[in-house]
């Protein structure tokens, strides 16, 4: 049977794991399933069942609502989750019995739950949680307010915006307990900090938790420390660790030792994120994985975003080994290393990214999220002692009619002999005979990578018969501490010559047509595509995304306002205007020529829309072919997260300028 392309729409049919645990006898996990309303475009997700020793995975909630953050009781009987069931919004705590039945709503919120936790005993529910604002409330019960809308935003933080978010609420996280029982809701903590990141002490006397509670957190955003209060409550204790941001701690089986990540110094966003450990009495705390100069956390580039969150180190429960993941050479590996950093071993490492992934209790098991170049994402069960791995899930088997092309690793050398990672998609029917139009993708971040993750995007171009070729430049992830700090105060430097000694690679190639090569990247890969256009007149076509044009205006406008003067090594604009005006693309958008179509998102805080406008005005005046298309409503991730005819709106732009200036997508003889 012949297989057929795939195609922007095919976003429709996707169907994403998004969340798993596995139950405490490891003989199950759960996991959060998401697809698409093609006619409302909402996006719903339901809780799965699959049997770890194998057979068909069942549906263990079903309906038109959004069922997250399934969470085991200790015993295994029992599961609390989150849904916005009973048609309302807020989302409630459900809890629903391991044999099924009908679930129970435990909880009246007005707000946001974080993170949910069982307390050892089973008795209560350890949440983070923060109340939405009292307009807001008053909003959703009014609906001649509703109508009216606010009447005004009264801000006085200085991080008061979150892109994907909007306003963040007045109330901060605080930390609350739950009566699994009865409902009741009990505050551990309030005041004007936020608490975050919340795990219990196996005996379940204390809670540990991560805090930033210097003068002005947003002043000071690195000044984050570890805390511990008494689960009955009672004052808090701050646990001494090396200044720097941290997350995520986790309390060993015998209560001694605290495993966290963390990096350390201020502001200095290119050092690996490392695993920490921490005695309870307070001693020095460790890096245990400085010395490997790894990163430590789940950190790669895809476009249908499945279970890629990074979970807290694991350790197993005799306590002589810490699991947790590694970013490396565009795959994420699975590791475990002894407390006292002994020795450290690879769990899992194959040519793909390991997401998620949670121990049983015994830690004969562990389950956990898998994609490849090929595959979205799968969950996964590994044998700890006999090494085996099984598969669960078998989403979007769909794909296997589809013929995507190929993709081939490649190393090769930049111009000053430095050693970069590769990867090209030919088209499906590749001929080695003919001359193709490609296109170089640029990644976000920069301090992310691409690697063997799958992007739809990619897979869209190659249909339609470009050469698509993307690399880790200097900047990015995956290649050690030296690797990313290569640019911190450089952008468009040794990054911008990776680029084009790759692009100069692939140039090269008997089958590119070096007169048909377009590039395009969102992000940091938009500032990235902007700097090029104003430095070279190498690519017939441009798509510049979600851009940073101007670090001068961006400066307070981004939802990172100040901070994004620590990639610059600068202090505030007023301190060196020049630099930012230096490495700030649209100052060298005069030398531009080569016609570039702006894609932004009128609620991006990240780069907000204005640096896309700046682009735009800068080539339109400048006489450049120049298009701009701006997606309302939607967040600096829309390429990812954005409403599903808008993504496909996106591509289909995309589409439409590179077939324009590079031709029709077809292969030239």
């Amino acid at each position: 049977m012949s297989k057929r392309m795939i195609t922007p729409h095919d976003l429709y049919r996707f169907r994403l794991i998004k969340d798993l645990r596995i139950s405490p006898d490891g003989r199950w996990v759960v996991y959060v399933v998401e697809r698409v309303d093609r006619e409302t475009e909402k996006k719903y997700t339901n809780l799965w069942l699959a049997s770890t020793r194998g057979g068909r995975p069942k549906p263990f909630t079903t309906g038109d609502q959004r069922d997250t953050m399934a969470r085991w009781s200790p015993d295994g009987r029992t599961l609390a989750f989150l849904s916005n069931r009973e048609e309302e919004q807020q989302p409630q705590i459900y809890l629903i019995d391991l044999d099924g039945g009908e679930a129970r709503r435990l909880t009246n919120l007005r707000g946001e739950v974080g993170e949910m936790l069982w307390s050892p005993d089973g008795a209560r529910l350890l949440v983070q949680f923060r109340h939405k604002d009292p307009e807001a409330v008053e909003m959703e019960q009014d609906p001649k307010k509703k109508e009216r809308g606010l009447v005004e935003r009264h801000i006085t933080r200085l991080f008061y915006k979150l892109d994907g978010y909007g306003f963040l609420p007045k109330d901060r996280w605080h930390l609350y307990l739950v009566n699994v029982r009865t409902g009741r809701l009990v505050p551990l903590t309030d005041g004007p900090y936020d608490e975050t990141d919340p795990a219990w002490t196996p005996d379940g006397r204390w809670v540990v938790f991560v805090s930033n509670r210097s003068e002005d957190p947003d002043r000071e955003p690195d000044a984050v420390d570890l805390w511990r209060i008494p689960a009955e409550g009672g004052e808090m204790e701050r646990i001494p660790t090396p200044y720097g941001p941290k997350h995520s701690p986790s309390i060993s089986p015998d209560g001694r030792t605290i495993a966290y990540y963390g990096r350390g110094g201020t502001g200095e966003w290119w050092r690996n994120q490392s695993l920490w450990v921490v005695p309870w009495a307070g001693d020095e705390a460790r890096n245990l994985t400085r010395d490997h100069d790894l990163h430590a956390a789940v950190d790669i580039i895809n476009d249908v975003i499945g279970a890629w969150a990074t979970p807290r180190p694991h350790w197993s429960p005799d306590g002589e080994w810490l699991y947790f993941p590694v970013a490396l050479h565009g795959k994420v590996q699975l590791r475990r290393i002894r407390p006292d950093g002994s020795a450290m071993e690879t769990v899992i490492d194959e040519p793909g990214a390991v997401g998620f992934f949670d121990l049983d209790a015994a830690g004969r098991r562990v389950a956990y999220f898998f994609g490849t170049l090929t595959e979205p994402g799968q969950v996964h069960v590994l044998d700890l002692a006999r090494k085996r791995s099984r598969r669960l899930t078998n989403l979007n088997a769909w794909l296997r009619r589809v013929d995507l092309g190929t993709v081939e690793e490649i190393w090769f050398t930049g111009k000053d002999g430095y050693r970069l990672q590769g990867w090209t998609l030919k088209p499906p029917g590749f001929d080695p005979s003919r001359k193709y139009p490609s296109i170089l993708e640029i990644h976000g971040g920069p301090q992310t990578q691409y690697g063997f993750a799958f992007m739809h995007e990619f897979y869209v171009l190659a249909a339609q018969g470009y050469v698509v070729y993307f690399s880790n430049p200097r900047g990015g992830r995956g290649y050690g501490e030296e690797h990313t700090r290569a640019i911190w105060g450089r952008w468009g430097t040794y990054d911008y010559e990776d680029l084009m000694a790759w692009a100069d690679y692939m140039a090269q190639q008997p089958y590119i047509d070096p007169a048909r090569m377009g590039v395009t990247g969102g992000s940091y890969g938009g500032f990235m595509t902007l700097w090029i256009i104003g430095h070279t007149t190498r690519f017939k076509a441009a798509v510049a995304q979600r851009v940073v044009s101007n670090f001068i205006s961006m400066w307070g406008t981004s939802d990172f306002n100040w901070a994004f003067q620590n990639p610059l090594e600068a202090g505030p604009p007023w301190e060196d205007v020049q630099k930012y005006w230096e490495h700030s693309p649209v100052a060298y958008l005069g030398n531009a020529e080569t016609p570039t179509l702006i894609i932004h998102s009128e609620q991006d805080h990240r780069t907000p829309v204005e640096q896309g406008e700046q682009a735009f005005v800068a080539l339109k005046y400048k006489g450049v072919p120049t298009e701009f298309v701006r997606f309302p409503g939607e967040p600096h991730g829309l390429s990812r997260v954005g409403r599903t005819d808008r993504r496909i709106a996106r591509l289909d732009h995309i589409l439409r300028w590179f077939r324009r200036y590079l031709g029709g997508g077809e292969a030239d003889a």
